[in-house]
């Protein structure tokens, strides 16, 4: 669980986001790091014990750092106004499916899969959906799943319009492969992060998506 400091101190950041704000409120954020950090190690308790493939996670392989990268964004605030925390059994230089937590007002959500992979993995990806497509649909059918989840997340942006290249357009999973990212997500509201079993509760969300990060991994790292 999360303190109420550390929410109001993202509310407070959303509406002052701005460097000299931030420095004024540096003793505030220190607060805020440690009460991340502390969040990050408690959902590594409560997930290792459920996917082994975590168990080389430390706390520093799951958090972000609170300035935003505006080099290429319209945006330029210079700092995030949410907590994300990304587990996954992938390490540096090696991309891997995983779940993650954003914590944010108005914008939480718990979610798992691969997002906008690169074109050697996509092509991966699409490769096993077109072989093992009833695997994928089976996990996506999962009663769990669909009361949690309801299926991969499909919209306009992350959905080719055609086929992609090399697949017929009448392709049995031809919903499937004209996706750019394969993620499932569920939102909820901030204040559930401060309750005493909001990591408990998140867990079991989160490790309803091992199937699907298990099927995108195995897509991965075949030849």
């Amino acid at each position: 669980m999360l303190s109420k400091d550390t929410l109001q101190f993202l509310e407070d950041l959303k509406a002052n986001n701005n460097r000299d704000w931030f420095l004024e409120n540096k003793k505030r954020y220190e607060a805020v790091k440690k009460d991340y950090h502390q969040l990050v190690a408690d959902f590594l308790d409560a997930m290792k014990p459920l996917d082994p493939s975590l168990e080389i996670l430390e706390v520093k392989n799951c958090m972000f750092r609170i300035n935003r990268d505006v080099r290429f964004s319209k945006d330029k605030s210079p700092y995030k106004t949410n907590l994300g925390i990304w587990i996954s059994s992938g390490t540096k230089g090696w991309s891997r499916s995983g779940y993650y937590i954003q914590i944010e007002k108005g914008a939480s959500f718990v979610a798992g899969g691969f997002y906008s992979p690169e074109m050697p993995d996509l092509k991966k990806i699409r490769k096993e959906i077109a072989y093992f497509h009833e695997d994928l649909v089976a996990i996506l059918k999962n009663k769990t799943f669909q009361e949690e989840y309801n299926g991969l997340d499909i919209t306009e942006t992350n959905c080719l319009k055609n086929a992609p290249k090399d697949y017929p357009k009448d392709h049995q999973a031809i919903e499937f492969l004209k996706l750019k990212s394969f993620t499932a997500s569920h939102q909820f509201d901030s204040k559930l992060a401060l309750q005493k079993d909001f990591v408990s509760v998140m867990a079991a969300k989160m490790i309803t998506l091992k199937p699907l990060n298990d099927f995108i991994n195995r897509a991965l790292t075949s030849e």
